[in-house]
This record gives structure tokens, sequence and C-alpha cells, in this order.
């Protein structure tokens, strides 16, 4: 009998996403490595096996050590787990390229489009790296602080190659994370980045005290809104429905850890895009949604109005008032209008 390989699985990116994905990953792999772009947070995991920086009351399996070197990170990986904030992720990747192999099948966690090029985040590790068919992108409600005390959470693994898939359902599944398969991916990944966009805005809906009657418009609005994009990008509208659209949608614009929610709040209350986050400390992917997303559906010619209406108020300087008086004057469509295929 040939003896077993080692299952050594690098994880690229310690910020709360990628710390709790460890501890979903460690009960299958014989070693996890957690790359950290700062020395100091791979030597505070190493001698607490908590992460100093983000999500600190976790506890972290003894299988899991950090690195803040690529090279030893890849070194002897069987597979890879991208984690990084998706403005970071072309960089990362380029400085990763010398040590990944071509066959190392990987997932990427980031939800995003890159602006410019309307690459989804499967394509852009593909453009840098290689033979994107080896790459899966998971998403759905998972938000990394409610995964790290152990509550049951799903999400929706997509993969052009059902194996590969496969592979990642057996290394994330447990009874308190549930891993479905999916091969839509370009649904999967449209409904990571757009959702992040109506979070804001359902933020600054909140942050308005415009009532619960108008977040469910908003929700169910955006969901619609989504669907529209992913079926012109080739994706299945169906998707939408699922725990990558609507299962995503509902935890990002009502948690309390959500980001996105949380600067849409802030900004209603006057703190612009730079002081979030310098206050927190935290990117807020969504407003790199607004541009990429907001790219994408004109080039696709789609109508996404509270695209366009989060673009404005962040990036042309448009009142917040102004924005919604535009939403609420556009006269009304056929419910679903522009999901088909």
């Amino acid at each position: 009998m040939a003896n077993r390989v080692a299952r050594k699985v690098a994880v690229i990116g310690s910020g709360t996403w990628g710390t709790a994905a460890c501890g979903l990953i460690a009960p299958h792999a014989d070693e996890v490595m957690l790359w950290a772009r700062r020395e100091s947070v791979a030597e505070g995991i190493n001698q607490t096996h908590r992460n100093p920086q983000h999500l600190p009351d976790l506890q972290l399996p003894h299988n899991v050590r950090a690195t803040s070197s690529l090279a030893e990170a890849f070194d002897g990986a069987t597979e890879a787990v991208w984690a990084v904030p998706s403005a970071f992720l072309r960089r990362t990747c380029e400085q990763a390229q010398p040590f990944v192999p071509a066959d190392l099948p990987m997932l990427v966690l980031t939800k995003g489009i890159e602006p410019g090029t309307g690459l989804l985040m499967v394509d852009l590790i593909g453009d840098v790296l290689g033979n994107a068919q080896r790459v899966a992108a998971l998403s759905g409600p998972n938000h990394a602080e409610e995964i790290a005390e152990g509550k049951v959470s799903a999400g929706v693994i997509a993969a052009s190659e059902p194996a590969v898939a496969s592979r990642f359902q057996e290394l994330f599944v447990s009874t308190a994370f549930r891993a479905y398969a999916s091969s839509d991916l370009v649904g999967v990944e449209v409904c990571g980045a757009a959702k992040n966009v109506i979070a804001i805005a359902a933020g600054m809906t909140m942050g308005l005290d415009a009532g619960d009657n108008t977040l469910a418009v908003l929700m169910t609005r955006g969901l619609a809104e989504i669907g529209r994009i992913a079926a012109a990008c080739g994706g299945d509208s169906l998707t939408c429905m699922g725990l990558a659209g609507m299962g995503d949608l509902v935890v990002t614009c009502t948690s309390r850890h959500s980001r996105n929610r949380a600067f849409g709040m802030a900004f209603a209350a006057g703190e612009t895009l730079e002081a979030y986050e310098r206050r927190t400390g935290m990117v807020v992917e969504g407003a790199q949604a607004a541009l990429s997303v907001w790219e994408l559906a004109h080039l696709r010619g789609v109508e996404a109005p509270i695209t366009d209406a989060v673009h404005a108020v962040l990036y042309e300087a448009q009142p917040l008032e102004q924005a919604i008086d535009g939403l609420l004057g556009r006269r009304p469509h056929e419910e679903f209008y522009g999901m088909e295929q």
C-alpha cells in the first residue's frame, strides 16, 4: 500500500474569515498553515494559538501554524484557500506565483469583482496563476464571528470541475457547517460581490430610520437586481435564491457583524468611507464592489438602480437624499424582469 500523502492546507489571509476557516479545515488536515502579512501576527498565533488581531477569543487547533512567508505557506501544500480582501488579491497572487504549483487545487473565500477588468475572483486567480479550472469559490451566509463560536452555518462551493468542488466540500463540511456543491461558478461569485453593495444601501436606510418595510423592499429589489446581473453574465438566476444569494444577502443586510451594513449606517450619520475604515481597521468590501459591480452592470447593459445609487453617493458626491428620491421616482417594472438567461 502506498504511503498516505500528508494533507497540508495553506490559508492565505489572516483576517476574520481566514482565521475562522482554519478552525473548519483543521479536523480534516494534518497541517494548516495560515499566512499573515504581518510577522507579528504570525508570531502571536504560533505562541498563543490565537490571532491577536482578529477573533482573539478563538482557540486555534494544535495543527494550525502561521507564517509571514508565502514560500513556507505553499511548501508541500496539497490545497490552498484564499481569504485576502479583494483589493489585495491580485497583488498577493503575484507575490505567491513563484511558489504555487501549477496543479494545486485552490478555493477562494474572497467576494468581489475586480474594478477595471470585471474579473471574478476565480478568474483573477486564474489570470495570475493559470489553470482556473482548479479553482473553486465558497459563498454563503458565513459571518466568521459566529462560525468561530461553533454556530450552525452553511455555504455553497462552486467549481467548473465537480471533483474540485467535492474536494473542498470534504475539507469544510462538519455538523456545524454544511457545504453544498454547485456548478454555477458565475452566479455564486456575482452574488457574493453584489450583495455587499445592497448591504451598504440597507445600512443607509437603517441609519435614516426608514423602517422595516423599507428594508424588506430594498433587500428583495436588491435580490432581483443581483439576479439580473448574474443572468447577464451567464449565471443562473436561480442561484440568487439560494445560500450564495438570498442567504448571504439576508445576513449581510441584517447582522450586527456586517461591516457593509455598519458602514452604511455610519455613512448616513455623516462618516466618510476613509474615516470608517481608519476607525475600524476593516476593509469595506461593498465599497470596492460598488465600483466593480457598477462597471459590470453598465458594461452588460443591466439596470441596477440600487448599485447606481450607492455608487453615486460614494463616488460622485451625490447627496443621500437625492439618491433616495431618484430610486423612489422610478416607474416600477414587472417584478422579475431581466432575470431570464
